[in-house]
């Protein structure tokens, strides 16, 4: 599936590095070097992600962030900046982002995010939300939301993260390598095996009828989990 990236940044050597490294990963990027020019391009089609630099030539990063979410645009965003203080991190989370980077960054590191992102938003790229089944059990994955047997489930983002990636390979196992990456925290901190033990623990408690003996989630000893329907 096509994945597009609008790639908001006026340092041409970074666009150099990122339009690159990006394209190795499978992404279309289009590059916009001024405020201006990302909202003609976001009035043109729509993108599986966003990123935005901080400070523009003609404005703020921000401000596309802020745009996109009061229109209801629900599009993965992450922040470019190289202004690491505090405040300004909290101003942009408080935009609507959902991950931030501060330069310099290694690209492998961004590439992860934006997988990760992309993983849990389930956007398409037409950006429209995906809904998944699985018996008694709906995610809703633009909106972030699980309901069992029609009841809206209190899930943390790791569980969250880790039953969509289960319920995404229904009938496979998903190994425990794959599983400690999608459940990198954007932090830079690895999730170990110890604290995947514990995720799968409490979404256990909270998706089975016998957390004992569950029915979904099951254990692949060596290997990792699966979902079973």
């Amino acid at each position: 599936m096509e994945q597009r990236i609008l790639l908001l940044e006026d340092d041409n050597s970074l666009i150099d590095g990122l339009s690159y490294s990006l394209g190795k990963n499978g992404y279309i990027v289009d590059v916009a070097q001024t405020v201006r020019q990302a909202y003609e391009y976001l009035h043109k089609g729509a993108y599986s992600l966003l990123l935005l630099d901080v400070t523009l030539p003609d404005g703020n990063g921000m401000d596309v962030c802020s745009y996109m979410r009061e229109k209801g645009d629900q599009v993965p965003i992450i922040f470019l900046t190289a202004l690491d203080e505090e405040v300004n991190v909290i101003r942009g989370l408080d935009s609507g982002a959902d991950d931030y980077v501060t330069k310099p960054f290694k690209l492998g590191e961004l590439c992860s995010r934006i997988r990760a992102l992309l993983r849990r938003s389930g956007a398409g790229e037409n950006g429209e939300a995906k809904m998944l089944s699985a018996g008694a059990l709906t995610i809703d994955l633009l909106g972030g939301r699980v309901s069992l047997n029609d009841q809206t489930l209190d899930l943390t983002g790791a569980e969250y993260r880790l039953l969509c990636l289960l319920v995404q390979n229904a009938g496979h196992t998903v190994l425990r390598s794959t599983i400690l990456d999608a459940l990198w925290d954007g932090n830079g901190n690895f999730v170990d095996d110890n604290t995947l033990s514990v995720y799968i623990r409490r979404l256990r408690e909270k998706i089975e009828e016998d957390p004992s003996d569950p029915r979904h989630l099951l254990t692949v000893r060596g290997f990792g989990y699966t979902w079973r329907i």
